[in-house]
Order: C-alpha cells, then sequence, then structure tokens
C-alpha cells in the first residue's frame, strides 16, 4: 500500500483555521460544571435511592456512568486543563471511584498508543478485535467462523465488565497502588451504599440492568469509530502524514446535537484524531470545518449515519 496522494500534507492549513475560530482553547469552566454536575448527581442517586424503582435508578446511573467516561475520557486528553498531571488526578473520580477503571490504562491504551497508531495493526490493539476480523491479517479459528456474529455482537453486552479487568490487571502489573487503593473504593461506596440503602436483591437487579445497559451503549459507540475503515501494517504507514493516518483510520458519523450527546463527542471521530485537544463542546463546528474544508480540497471524508457504519462493521465481520 503506497501513500495516498488524495490526502495532502495541508493539515497545518486546517488547523490554523480552527485555531483562529478558538476552537482548540480549553474549556476549565465548562468541564468543571460538568465535573460537578456528575458528582452531585451521582451523590443525589445513592442518596435517594430508597425512593427509586431499582430498574429506574439502574437507568439513571447508567446516565452518570456515561458521561463519567466521556467526561474522564476528556480530561485525559487535556481538554479542560493543560497540566497533564492536574488532569490525571482530576480523572481519578470519575474513572477510578465512580466506574472502577484506571486512568493510567486508558492514558496508555487509548492516548498513547490508539492515536499515536490509528489503526496500524501491529501497534493498536483496538483494531485487532474478533480475530483481526478488521484487518488484513485475519486470523483462522474454526469456531470464530461459526459464531463470528453472536460473539462479536453479544460481546457488546460485557463491555463495562471487560473494562473493569483490563483495568485490574494494568494497575496490579505495574504496581500502580495508589490508583488501585482508590478503584477499590467503588465498590464500599458505590454497591455497598446501595446494599445498605436498598438491600442486596435491588441491589442486585440495579447491578444487572446498569451492566447490560451501560456495556452496549459504551460498546455500539466505540466501534462506530475505526472498525470498517481501512487498516495499515506498520511499514505501509510510515510515511503516511498525521492528516492522511487519522483521516484514512477513522469514521464520523452524521447527526446533530442529540447524536453528538449520545456518543459523547466519539461521533466526530474524525476530528477528533485530528484535534484530540479540542473540547468535545466544539467538536461539532470542528466537523463542519473540517468536512468543508476536506471537500475544497478533494479529500476523502468518511462520514456515514449511526445505522450505516453498523452495516459497514457486519458486512466486515462476514468476511472472516
Amino acid at each position: 500500500m503506497q501513500k495516498n496522494d488524495t490526502y495532502p500534507d495541508i493539515f497545518d492549513e486546517l488547523k490554523a483555521k480552527v485555531r483562529n475560530e478558538g476552537l482548540l482553547d480549553r474549556v476549565p469552566i465548562r468541564g468543571s460544571i460538568e465535573m460537578i454536575a456528575i458528582i452531585v448527581s451521582m451523590s443525589i442517586a445513592l442518596i435517594t435511592a430508597p425512593h427509586w424503582h431499582p430498574v429506574l435508578l439502574a437507568l439513571f446511573l447508567t446516565i452518570i456512568f456515561t458521561r463519567s467516561v466521556f467526561v474522564s475520557h476528556d480530561i485525559l486528553h487535556t481538554q479542560y486543563f493543560k497540566n497533564k498531571s492536574l488532569s490525571k488526578k482530576l480523572s481519578f473520580p470519575f474513572s477510578a471511584l465512580i466506574l472502577s477503571n484506571s486512568s493510567s490504562w486508558w492514558d496508555f491504551k487509548h492516548n498513547i498508543n490508539h492515536h499515536t497508531y490509528c489503526n496500524i495493526v501491529e501497534k493498536d490493539e483496538d483494531i485487532r478485535a474478533l480475530d483481526g476480523a478488521f484487518t488484513q491479517n485475519k486470523g483462522n479459528s474454526p469456531f470464530l467462523k461459526k459464531y463470528k456474529h453472536s460473539v462479536f455482537w453479544g460481546a457488546m453486552f460485557f463491555m463495562y465488565p471487560a473494562f473493569i479487568a483490563q483495568s485490574y490487571d494494568f494497575v496490579i502489573k505495574r504496581k500502580l497502588w495508589g490508583e488501585f487503593a482508590i478503584m477499590l473504593l467503588h465498590w464500599p461506596l458505590v454497591w455497598g451504599t446501595l446494599i445498605y440503602q436498598i438491600g442486596a436483591i435491588d441491589t442486585l437487579i440495579v447491578a444487572v440492568v446498569l451492566v447490560l445497559v451501560l456495556s452496549p451503549w459504551l460498546a455500539f459507540g466505540f466501534i462506530t469509530n475505526h472498525l470498517g475503515c481501512e487498516t495499515f501494517n506498520e511499514e505501509e504507514a510510515k510515511d503516511f502524514s498525521w492528516m492522511e493516518l487519522q483521516m484514512r483510520g477513522s469514521r464520523s458519523l452524521k447527526g446533530g446535537f442529540l447524536v453528538h450527546w449520545f456518543y459523547g463527542g466519539l461521533n466526530t471521530q474524525i476530528e477528533h484524531h485530528l484535534f484530540p485537544k479540542a473540547p468535545r463542546f466544539n467538536l461539532l463546528k470542528v466537523q463542519n470545518m473540517t468536512r468543508d474544508f476536506a471537500k475544497a480540497n478533494n479529500i476523502p471524508y468518511f462520514e456515514t449515519t449511526p445505522i450505516e457504519a453498523y452495516i459497514q462493521i457486519n458486512d466486515a465481520i462476514k468476511e472472516y
């Protein structure tokens, strides 16, 4: 695979346009408001738990947990505050405490590896899902050949527990005991409080509903980002510019505010990869500018509806 001449190295021109519009400016106040809103909402949910039906409580907590994922993601990209060390510490209440997930694991897996080596098979573990079904380096598992659709789409309902397991594995292997301790606090703080407030049976109902709603919400958002897009071997991509690598390996979704809220800004995936520090609140405007810039310069811009993205992903699975 050769460098694609339809992706000229003119990223600096686009970046200057976006910066001049103030769309790369960090948003400490707006970000702080969202952070405080999540903490207040979590406190209200735990304090008022006896007054909720368990299923409704689970759905409310699912919204809080989902927003915590997106806010933690944004904080770790330093979209709110420039200081990386401060940002990581501020992510702990949302990742470690509310979610029992590791910020260190996510920062390494997502920020360092995935964003730097987007869709490069040897480096980006995300694109190697389902035994490489979405890459040119497909595996050869008889079991997956037979049950590939059930395995892939069924796994969507277990993403949150998988994140927890990977987080604990990472912090224990790296001996990150301080973060490990905060992650452990999640269990008595959230689930211990709920057991005390509403009893074990209702807490179990809350937990089951939360996992079965939260997991596919996150999973169906994440898989639209890159699965079914172009993938590259390390040698093939070595001469790619930043703009070419990120645009060829990413998919943005059509839709306005509601789609943007549901996907936590990840629907503007091309823009997020080109400008990872651009605040989520600005990405719809950045998307319009990037789309117009691509059109003016005859640069391919990969954008679909959410439904079209899932069809493309399913078509890729069929080829395994």
